[in-house]
C-alpha cells in the first residue's frame, strides 16, 4: 500500500488522490501540517507536499511525477510517443502557465488577511490566470479532453486548480468549453471532490 502525504485543500495534493481513487489504488492519506519539520524533511528534503511513500520505503515527490507513476500502464496514461508528449506538454503548461497564477490567486484570497500586501498581486495573477484559461478554452472548443480525445492524467492535472479558480476571483463564466469539460471530469467513474 502507498502512503500519500499532503494538505487537504491543495490542488497539487488532490491530483494524486483523485488518480489513485479512479485507478482503484489503495493509498493511505496522511495530512501534513509542517513540511519543514525534521521528520518530514527526512522524507522530502524539498519540504513540499504531495509526497508518495512507495511500498519499498522510497519516496516520490511532485504531483505530476506521482500522477505518471500511478497511471503507468493504465488508461489514464496516454499511449504512444506523441500521446505521452502531449500529456507532458499540458502538464508542463499546468505547472508553468496555469498553477502559478490560478492557484496562487486562490491561496492569497483564502489564506491572507484583507490588508495583506500580497493582495496587490491579485490583478496580475488573475490576468495571467485568464490567459491560461483562454488557452484551455481554445483547445477544449475543439476536443473533449486534453490528449487524444480521452480522459487522462493531463485532465486531472489541469482540473485540480481550474475547478476552484473562482476561489481566487477568476470567473469561469467566460469559458463555456472549460465549464463543460469540468462537468465531464466530475462525471468520470470514481470521481472524488477535493476536500
Amino acid at each position: 500500500m502507498y502512503t500519500l502525504y499532503g494538505m487537504p485543500d491543495s490542488g497539487n495534493c488532490y491530483k494524486p488522490r483523485l488518480a489513485a481513487e479512479q485507478l482503484g489504488i489503495a493509498c493511505r492519506w496522511v495530512e501534513v501540517r509542517d513540511t519543514r519539520s525534521p521528520e518530514f524533511l527526512a522524507k522530502n528534503p524539498n519540504g513540499k507536499v504531495p509526497l508518495l511513500e512507495l511500498g519499498d520505503g522510497g519516496f516520490l515527490p511532485e504531483s505530476n511525477a506521482i500522477l505518471w507513476y500511478l497511471a503507468e500502464g493504465t488508461a489514464l496514461a496516454p499511449a504512444g510517443r506523441l500521446g505521452r508528449a502531449h500529456a507532458l506538454q499540458w502538464m508542463f503548461f499546468e505547472q508553468y502557465s496555469h498553477e502559478p497564477y490560478v492557484a496562487v490567486a486562490r491561496s492569497i484570497v483564502r489564506h491572507t488577511p484583507p490588508d495583506s500586501p500580497r493582495r496587490a498581486e491579485l490583478p496580475r495573477l488573475r490576468e495571467r490566470g485568464r490567459q491560461a484559461l483562454g488557452v484551455m478554452e481554445r483547445h477544449l472548443a475543439r476536443e473533449p479532453y486534453f490528449v487524444d480525445g480521452v480522459y487522462s492524467i493531463a485532465d486531472i492535472a489541469l482540473f485540480a486548480y481550474t475547478h476552484c479558480a473562482e476561489d481566487g476571483g477568476i470567473e469561469l463564466a467566460p469559458y463555456p468549453a472549460v465549464r463543460a469539460w469540468l462537468e465531464c471530469v466530475r462525471a468520470q467513474p470514481r470521481f472524488v471532490p477535493m476536500q
